[in-house]
């Protein structure tokens, strides 16, 4: 009795964690940057987003997105390399520019996104573009 309950509580626990991984993982999140207030919304595993307002995209791996603007670059094109790492291809939202960028893990809530080549990440502030650097950190929040 003593070892089915054993066997029980192991397979329960097994189960539970699978499942609590599978809910979320470091490439399905809601990531933010303070300093520009830029977010990135992502699923790159079932690529499954959509960009609010604008669904004629239809499903993404995700998109860069500004607070208080609807102005985005869409991630046309995501792989993960490894559990750490994932290199993702985007467009603006008008479509005229590109850029190839890494997004690194470094925790469970620190992830750095890199520019590799291409256009320069540009978002509108105060009826301007505003350059992002090329190496920005975010933060996994809750949406």
């Amino acid at each position: 009795m003593r070892k089915l309950l054993f066997i029980l509580f192991t397979i329960h626990g097994s189960l539970f964690n699978t499942f609590a991984q599978g809910e979320g993982g470091p490439f399905r999140a809601y990531i933010y940057n303070n300093e520009y207030e830029v977010y990135l919304k992502i699923n790159l595993y079932d690529e499954d987003v959509e960009v609010p307002g604008q669904e004629l995209y239809g499903p993404l791996p995700g998109y860069l997105g500004k607070k208080h603007n609807s102005f985005c670059w869409v991630i046309t094109a995501a792989k993960i390399n490894n559990d750490k790492t994932a290199t993702l291809s985007l467009i603006n939202d008008y479509g005229s520019e590109d850029l190839t960028a890494t997004l690194t893990v470094e925790n469970d809530s620190i992830y750095i996104l890199k520019q590799e080549k291409g256009s320069t990440l540009k978002v509108p502030k105060n009826s301007k573009w505003q350059k992002l650097p090329k190496t920005l950190e975010f933060k996994r929040q809750k949406e």
